[in-house]
């Protein structure tokens, strides 16, 4: 097989089962203390937000409902755990290597995820609230969007300020 998808496939396995949930890719890959710490953490801040429960409302379009669930105190780290795990594994796989500020897109998109959240009891389209869960997603594509811009200006501003040697 060639060793560039290897490489690839290696790369979109970290991805994945980062989102099925935070750390198992960690497991996979033998780093157990820190796959153990995020799995507890997402456990931990997903029980306290009442996650799981605003998820299924949310799919039911119980948004009214969802909101209420919510325990915005703890569901607000959950963007940043989620997004910091899914970077580790990317990372640790091979992910960003010579790509300097690749981390900014998934950094960008904690903050917005988070932003998103904590205007989702208010934030309506077309009259109707969406909830936590889905302006979470609502403000993703923002700050992978804004992420992704920004790497770019800081990577031309970096390469043309550079001199020779360097």
């Amino acid at each position: 097989m060639d060793i560039n998808l290897q490489k690839k496939s290696k790369k979109l396995e970290a991805v994945l089962w980062s989102i099925a949930l935070p750390g198992f890719y960690q497991l996979l890959s033998r780093q157990f203390l820190k796959g153990f710490l995020l799995v507890f953490l997402e456990f931990l801040v997903n029980v306290k937000g009442n996650f799981n429960t605003i998820i299924i409302l949310s799919f039911n379009l119980q948004i009214e409902d969802a909101i209420q669930e919510t325990n915005y105190l703890w569901l607000l780290f959950y963007p940043c755990l989620y997004f910091f795990a899914i970077w580790d594994a990317y990372k640790h796989a091979g992910g960003g290597d010579g790509k300097p500020f690749a981390y900014l897109p998934l950094v960008f998109s904690a903050y917005f995820v988070t932003v998103g959240v904590i205007f989702s009891a208010r934030l309506t389209i077309f009259g109707h609230l969406i909830g936590p869960m889905w302006s979470g997603f609502l403000f993703l594509p923002i700050g992978l969007g804004i992420g992704a811009i920004i790497r770019w200006i800081l990577v031309k501003i970096y390469t043309k300020n550079r001199s020779p040697g360097s």
